[in-house]
């Protein structure tokens, strides 16, 4: 397991509370300025706003490495997933598309 992966499950086991009536994502964001992949944990709670807590960035800027880290979270959590910043790309090895949609904050 790549410490990346240990530091993001820590912090996801922190924050993921199984509250019902509660939606819990990772928000997966590509920072192509500072070439890194940016995880953030959104807790939204039915009637409540949402809250964005930063779990980690990883600086090695590889997709496939970024596919085998999602993989291992999703190997621990059946969480969802969103992307951010990926539009028109595609995973090294499944060749699916990540994004397929612009976001509007994009």
């Amino acid at each position: 397991m790549n410490k990346d992966v240990k530091i993001i499950l820590e912090r996801i086991e922190e924050h993921f509370k199984r509250v019902p009536n509660t939606r819990y994502t990772v928000n997966v964001v590509n920072n192509v300025y500072d070439e890194q992949y940016n995880f953030f944990f959104v807790i939204q709670k039915r009637n409540e706003r949402m809250k964005s807590v930063p779990l980690h960035s990883v600086n090695n800027y590889d997709l496939e490495n970024l596919e085998n880290i999602i993989n291992e979270i999703k190997a621990v959590y059946k969480l969802s997933f969103d992307y951010t910043g990926f539009t028109g790309q595609r995973w090294p090895n499944s060749w699916q598309v990540i994004q397929k949609k612009r976001k509007p904050q994009e």
